[in-house]
């Protein structure tokens, strides 16, 4: 078993996910889509999966919804601190 191959922390998708639908990768380098990464996850708890549809099956609506918002506003949070930096 690789550790890096089977385990992964669900946020990551999540903040992927919400990174994409800002279509920040459409302005913003990869350096910074890197550090906002970063910044957003260690805001988040650690939520590790083998497999998602294990997500999908045994994660309350309302859990998932609030894994969202948790997520909405680490990212938030992140490219707040990340354009402040900028325009300093």
């Amino acid at each position: 078993m690789k550790l890096d191959d089977d385990i992964h922390n669900y946020y990551e998708h999540l903040v992927l996910e919400h990174i994409s639908q800002l279509k920040l990768t459409s302005v913003k380098d990869d350096d910074y889509i890197a550090d906002l990464c970063c910044l957003a996850l260690n805001q988040l708890p650690p939520r590790y999966i083998r497999y998602e549809v294990d997500m999908s099956f045994y994660l309350a609506q309302s859990e998932r919804q609030q894994m969202e918002m948790n997520t909405l506003n680490a990212v938030t949070k992140a490219i707040q601190f990340l354009d402040k930096d900028q325009n300093n």
